[in-house]
């Protein structure tokens, strides 16, 4: 076989498919989730703080470090397992346990986060969740009452999933520990691995729930102001055609309703598309779940219909708004070009007329100092032509005014021939 040149990334890339396993987790078991996001923006995050702060509760356990630049890890942590993600905007860990412990949803099993280092981590906590996972015979009855002990009834959502392998449930509440309670009822046939996909969804649909929802304080916050200049917008546009307004004032003005509106964009885009993607990542792990309705209660599909799509069409709604009066100050700002185009035109139109009025009279002048300048010429001509007529005078007995008088209209009529030629040789 000949040999063939690899893309420098083939291996990279092939590679990144399955570098997020499932985690396999065996039946009882519990979770505790923890998800950090820096104050900054995403694009001025500093992933080292992270990677510094995952490798300090490694060290403390004396697990193996991840390798430089990875963005997630999964290993031994004691007698437990870790799972750590580096997202976009946030890192998440999650710790899994053996076992449950006797007091459902226990804040002790939050306590495998050293306290110091909770204290010491680089931003704030955006969600965390326990997560119970319990041994289910098929006795419908006591995971209805274990659900009634366990959450809050109205908000309660829970399902059969995976092919009524298991069921998940939780009432996406947080409880006086500060954590957000997910259980898993699985079958004693269903695999650990399946087992771990649950755990993993539930983590993700608690996690992208919550990145999403923060779009939902920005537009609340930009649709006050948004009102405000949808006002002054919509008043300068119809200043446009209020006769004797001011095209400077009215431009003044546009200038800085449309410098403020690209700023809430620019501020808002990365915020808003941020929220579409996380929304999108939501719906979908609902969706490969494969829910089933049990016991009459609402499905996470039919919470999130109640609940959560409502908030994202809110931000949605004002992520078009915005776009929509962006475009509206843009094109009020071509209509007041246009209007200032036509003025000036005007203006130009009135300025070449007075021009042509004012060659017309540069041309009368013109050709009144040209007949001035003819009989100025004239009369230094008929002086020189009589010194040399006057011998011819006196040999044919005329008098000098009377030579002078003879020569005066042919001198005027030469002259001025002369000046009409020149000037039509000029034009």
């Amino acid at each position: 076989m000949s040999d063939i040149q690899d893309h420098p990334l083939r291996y990279q890339l092939a590679n990144e498919l399955h570098a997020r396993p499932f985690p396999a987790l065996t039946v009882p078991c519990h979770a505790a989730f923890l998800a950090i996001k820096q104050p900054k923006d995403a694009a001025n995050r500093d992933r080292a703080l992270d990677r510094a702060h995952l490798l300090n509760l490694l060290d403390r356990f004396g697990a193996q470090h991840p390798k430089p630049g990875a963005t997630h890890y999964f290993g031994d942590l004691g007698r437990h397992k870790i799972k750590w993600e580096s997202h976009t905007e946030f890192v998440t860990y999650t710790i899994f346990s053996q076992g449950v412990a006797a007091r459902p949803f226990d804040p002790a099993a939050f306590d495998v986060f050293p306290e110091d280092w909770l204290q010491e981590v680089p931003g704030v906590r955006i969600t965390s969740a326990l997560i119970r996972v319990e041994l289910w015979e098929g006795d419908e009855t006591l995971v209805k009452d274990k659900m009634a002990d366990w959450f809050v009834p109205e908000s309660l959502a829970c399902s059969h999933v995976l092919d009524r392998s298991a069921v998940m449930a939780t009432d996406f509440r947080i409880d006086s520990a500060g954590h957000m309670r997910f259980a898993l009822f699985a079958r004693p046939e269903i695999g650990a691995r399946r087992v771990g996909r649950i755990v993993q969804r539930m983590t993700e649909i608690e996690m992208y729930k919550t990145m999403s929802m923060l779009g939902l304080p920005r537009s609340q916050t930009l649709s006050g102001r948004m009102g405000e200049i949808d006002a002054d917008l919509s008043e300068l546009v119809r200043s446009l055609n209020s006769p004797g307004h001011n095209p400077e004032d009215t431009l003044h003005g546009l200038l800085g309703i449309s410098a403020e509106l690209e700023n809430m964009l620019t501020e808002g885009t990365f915020r808003f598309s941020a929220t579409g993607a996380y929304e999108a990542i939501v719906h979908q792990r609902i969706e490969v779940l494969r829910e089933e309705r049990f016991g009459g209660r609402q499905t996470f599909r039919e919470f999130m219909m109640r609940r959560f799509d409502p908030a994202m069409r809110t931000v949605k709604a004002t992520e078009r708004r915005l776009n929509d009066m962006t475009m509206r100050a843009t094109r009020a700002g071509e209509l007041l070009r246009t209007q200032v185009d036509v003025s000036r035109s005007a203006q130009n139109q009135a300025l070449l007329e007075s021009m042509d009025r004012r060659a017309d009279l540069q041309l009368q002048l013109q050709r009144t100092v040209e007949g001035l300048s003819v009989v100025a010429i004239s009369y230094y001509a008929l002086n020189l032509v009589a010194y040399m007529a006057y011998p011819v005078a006196s040999a044919l007995d005329l008098s000098k005014g009377m030579m002078t008088a003879i020569l005066t209209p042919l001198v005027v009529l030469g002259v001025w021939l002369g000046l009409h030629r020149i000037r039509r040789a000029m034009e």
